[in-house]
This record gives structure tokens, C-alpha cells and sequence, in this order.
């Protein structure tokens, strides 16, 4: 993946940041359409999604700093500052996105787990999306499957494109599901698992530091969010609480139209991994 996308005269545009904002806009388009299906204000919404962008990128970039090169930033602080160049952790941009809603819901009266499933299907179009542009590959493959990449001259998994396809699908599962929810959150608890299951499975085709056996830091942080989810699950589910319904929660329009827009997004992700890179 070439690390610059296009130039603006002096101003060189990364491959990586242009796909992380393009998948901001995207997650930020599709929950404030969310949050006024569900009677929100999309002002009050637009304001919360400023603060949980924030803290989602000082969440990511603090957990990799934290988990893979701690010595590193502490030797070259202002290397920190670097969002440019790459180096952020997903499940610490979902924890940290995650403290900045609680704080901003608790200090305005809002319904945290409402938002959340209204955030619920353009985080994971967010993070399908960003990892388009994604520059770190998997393992070497055993044999010369046609869809590996080569690098250094040696072919590897694509581990991004095998989580960027998984993470289309899911969208398309929430998306499906988002008007039949038994209890506010439970949309959100869907992604947090479906995203964590994923982030799993695609883990054991990555290199990243092993605590034991096959499984890395990143398998430890799934199954943190998985236990998580199902805790909050079982706690949600117990209390439930009356899902409010408007006209337009009756149906999600038709199946196909549905599959053929994630379809459609997923071979476009495809089609500039293996094109432009």
C-alpha cells in the first residue's frame, strides 16, 4: 500500500488518514440518520460524535503506544503526535470513543444505550472502511493463494481485507437487525461481539506480540470486549426497557437492496486494495 494517497500541492494526503476520515464521515452520515429515525436530535447527536471521534483517536493511539512500543514513545515522545504515520489500536479507539459517550450522555441527560445502537452499524462501516487503506499485512501464507500480497518478495495474507469483508458482513447483519432490538444496547452488544469475534479470527493471520501459544495481546482485548458485552447483555436484558417504535422502524426496506449496497461497498474496498495500492 503506497503511504501517499495524492498531493494538494504542498500538503501530501497519507493513504491510511484519508481512509480513517472517509470512514468518519461515512460513521458519522449513517448514526445521525439513526438518531433522528429515533427521535434524537441530530444537533445534540452531531456534538456527542465530536467528542467520541476525540476520544476514540487519542484511545487508539494510546493503546498502541501502551501495548506495542511503549520504550519507543518514551524515548521519542512527540513521536506521539504522529497520527499521520499510522500506529493506532482499535480496541483502545472503541474504549476510548466509548469513555467520551458515557461522559458526554451523563453530563447532557441522554440515552447512552439508545445512541449506541444508533452508532452500532456506522462504526463498523467505519472501521470496514479504514481498513481499506490499512498498510499492515498478515503472515507469510503456507501456499500461493492468488489473493496474497507480496511484500519484500514474499507472499502474504492480506489480514485487512479478510477483516474488512467480515466487517461488511456485519454491517449488513446489524443493519438488518436494527429495527428488531429487544432491549436499548442490544444492537451495540451485537457489534462489540461480532467486531471482537472477528478481530479475533483475522488476529491468528497477523503478527503481532504472543502472550502464549497462537494468541496475542489482541485475542486477550477480544475476549475482554466479548465478556464485556455479554455481562452488559445479561444486565441490559433483565431490565429491559420499552424500545420506542416510529413509522419508520417497520421495515428496513427490502433484503436485496441491502445486500447489494454492502456487497457493492465491500468490492469497492477490493477493488482499490489490489488496483491502487
Amino acid at each position: 500500500m503506497r503511504p501517499v494517497l495524492f498531493t494538494v500541492g504542498p500538503f501530501a494526503i497519507h493513504t491510511l488518514g484519508f481512509f480513517i476520515a472517509l470512514g468518519a464521515v461515512a460513521a458519522i452520515l449513517l448514526t445521525t440518520r439513526e438518531a433522528e429515525r429515533k427521535g434524537l436530535s441530530s444537533e445534540r447527536v452531531m456534538d456527542l460524535l465530536v467528542f467520541v471521534l476525540l476520544g476514540g483517536l487519542l484511545g487508539a493511539r494510546l493503546g498502541y503506544i501502551v501495548v506495542y512500543a511503549p520504550g519507543y514513545y518514551l524515548a521519542n515522545p512527540l513521536e506521539a503526535l504522529r497520527f499521520d504515520l499510522g500506529g493506532l489500536s482499535i480496541h483502545g479507539g472503541i474504549a476510548g470513543g466509548l469513555l467520551a459517550a458515557l461522559g458526554y450522555t451523563r453530563r447532557h441527560s441522554l440515552p447512552f444505550w439508545t445512541l449506541a445502537d444508533a452508532a452500532a452499524p456506522g462504526l463498523i462501516l467505519a472501521q470496514a472502511i479504514g481498513r481499506t487503506g490499512c498498510d499492515v499485512f498478515g503472515i507469510p501464507m503456507a501456499r500461493p493463494w492468488p489473493w496474497g500480497v507480496s511484500s519484500g518478495g514474499t507472499l502474504l495474507h492480506p489480514a485487512q481485507v479478510y477483516e474488512f469483508l467480515l466487517d461488511y458482513l456485519l454491517l449488513y447483519f446489524l443493519w438488518r437487525r436494527r429495527t428488531r432490538v429487544r432491549f436499548p444496547g442490544q444492537l451495540f452488544l451485537m457489534y462489540v461481539i461480532g467486531f471482537a469475534t472477528i478481530r479475533g479470527v483475522v488476529e491468528f493471520f497477523r503478527s503481532n506480540p504472543v502472550l502464549f501459544g497462537p494468541f496475542t495481546v489482541a485475542h486477550a482485548a477480544s475476549l475482554a470486549f466479548i465478556l464485556a458485552a455479554l455481562a452488559a447483555w445479561r444486565r441490559l436484558a433483565a431490565t429491559p426497557a420499552p424500545v420506542p417504535v416510529s413509522g419508520s422502524d417497520v421495515a428496513t426496506g427490502p433484503a436485496w437492496r441491502v445486500a447489494l449496497t454492502t456487497l457493492v461497498l465491500a468490492i469497492t474496498s477490493l477493488l482499490f486494495f489490489y488496483l491502487v495500492r
